[in-house]
């Protein structure tokens, strides 16, 4: 690195190695973020994006390496020590107290208080509210976490970071689960922190917003240092390039499924406890329908009351013309659903189980030997067909699940859902956190599951996947179907302004 170089660096690090069982996450790995600049880091998923700022951020401790703040060496021991260095994450996956308020989130572990003795909640009430309107946030901060959608408690997660005045803020996959209109959002804050001098390090795979947001661009691979190159000297195809390893020169796959008779019906869906009301559509065999709208607005709603995993309070359900009930999880996958949930750590993963555990969780019936001795040299096999369909990177089938990076966690719970041979799959945002090489082998077994001439629901916030992917759209708006369109033929503009209908 050149001297000058290393002056204007707020963040070095040098040859950061890093070693679980099994699998070396990080091979002298360097990365130098300047102040007042988005330094966007990308690579597919177990690259050792992730890992390397768990490291920085005290979550891991480095094996071998050095890490430099503002000149001085560092090695945080903790996340408290990191945030009280001037370094905050926002975490790809939420980690937060659902049955707490959104102020007792923000300041947990750091209360204002009365003599050190008592928490004085008018401060805390005030300080937030003083936060969030420096960063526009419409969020009362007194509203109870679990009631509120994912997007908006990353938005309080966000909010968080930049309460501790940090001098680095990471940000793991920030709008997984935001709207378009929340992602403009995002970067009118990360704008106004960089202009403050704040080093942001940006993680995501969205092309286009990384093209748009960053300042430098480090790609890795493998747990290896591939390139950093300033963003205006790469273009999309150069970063995917760098990335995979490959040329990659379609993002979604020949459309080849054929769409037949109806096979699932929905009539007059309305939910106990949601804003969803009177939902009424058909699908069809080998037909893949996407759900789009703002959040809040019903998608995922639609599927879990489909699923039965929200209360239904009136609406009827058919498939093949025969009404099923689907009270709850159970029922649903004996009458031949499958749903893979928008939460993975929370609803998805069985983080204390192996990769084997969850992939034939759902599927334990098929393994059986005289009706009750588990057969594991099948659940070995089918565990292999999930790991090589999804390329799903682990050192072996007996690792946990929660030591893989989170793209590749989805890549197992999606395996999971597809050796119950559903007849219908419900997908609420199955690409969240997934690499763009990846997606297009997800999209690839979707489309291969229509050819089989199964049912595919689903729900993306990234509107290019639904008209890439999909056969028909549903727009849903304030818990409201506000009408359908021809992926082939209508826009994004129409979409939207269906989007807009209810609102």
């Amino acid at each position: 690195m050149e001297q000058n170089e290393q002056q204007d660096a707020l963040l070095r690090m040098v040859d950061i190695t890093k070693t679980f069982p099994g699998v070396k996450a990080l091979d002298k790995v360097s990365l130098t973020v300047k102040a007042g600049t988005v330094h966007a880091l990308m690579g597919e998923n177990g690259a050792g994006k992730s890992t390397l700022m768990k490291c920085l951020f005290g979550i891991y401790n480095k094996d071998e390496g050095h890490i430099y703040l503002d000149g001085q060496e560092v090695n945080f021991k903790s996340s408290k020590d990191a945030l009280e260095h001037g370094v905050a994450m926002v975490h790809q996956e939420l980690n937060q107290a659902l049955k707490r308020s959104v102020m007792d989130n923000i300041w947990l572990g750091r209360y204002p208080t009365y003599g050190g003795i008592m928490v004085n909640e008018s401060k805390m009430y005030k300080d937030t509210k003083e936060i969030f309107d420096e960063l526009d946030i419409q969020v009362e901060p007194r509203r109870i976490m679990s009631t509120m959608p994912v997007s908006m408690r990353q938005m309080v997660e966000i909010a968080k970071a930049v309460s501790f005045h940090s001098k680095v803020i990471v940000f793991d996959e920030p709008t997984s689960s935001l709207t378009e209109e929340e992602v403009a959002h995002l970067f009118k804050i990360i704008h106004m922190l960089r202009d403050r001098g704040v080093a942001i390090i940006y993680i995501s795979h969205k092309m286009a917003e990384i093209k748009q947001i960053s300042d430098e661009i480090t790609i890795m691979r493998d747990g290896t240092w591939v390139a950093t190159r300033p963003a205006a000297e790469l273009e999309v195809g150069d970063i995917i390039r760098l990335m995979v390893g490959r040329e990659l020169t379609n993002q979604f796959p020949p459309k080849t499924n054929h769409p037949g008779e109806i096979s699932l019906e929905v009539e007059h869906l309305s939910a106990q406890y949601s804003l969803l009301h009177d939902v009424s559509f058909v699908a069809r065999k080998g037909e893949i329908v996407g759900l789009a709208g703002l959040d809040g607005s019903g998608r995922t709603e639609t599927l879990e009351n489909i699923f039965g995993i929200a209360t239904r309070k009136e609406g009827t359900i058919k498939l093949n013309g025969k009404q099923v009930r689907n009270r709850n999880a159970r029922e649903s996958i004996k009458n031949g659903f499958a749903m893979l949930t928008e939460e993975r750590r929370a609803t998805g993963i069985f983080g204390i189980l192996d990769i084997r555990e969850n992939t034939t969780i759902s599927s334990l019936h098929k393994h059986l030997k005289l009706g009750f001795w588990i057969d594991d040299k099948s659940r070995t096999k089918d565990t292999q067909w999930s790991i090589d369909a999804m390329r799903t990177k682990t050192p072996s089938q007996s690792t946990k699940i929660r030591s893989l990076s989170g793209g590749n966690q989805q890549k197992v719970i999606l395996g999971r859902w597809l050796l119950t041979d559903p007849t219908v799959l419900l997908l609420d945002e199955p690409t969240r956190g997934i690499d763009v090489g990846a997606k297009y082998e997800i999209y690839q077994l979707i489309i291969d599951l229509a050819n089989k001439g199964n049912t595919v629901l689903m729900v993306s916030s990234e509107m290019p996947e639904l008209l890439g992917i999909c056969d028909r759209i549903l727009v849903m708006s304030g818990g409201r179907l506000a009408g359908e369109v021809d992926a082939a033929a209508t826009t994004q503009e129409e979409i939207m302004t269906l989007a807009a209908k209810y609102v």
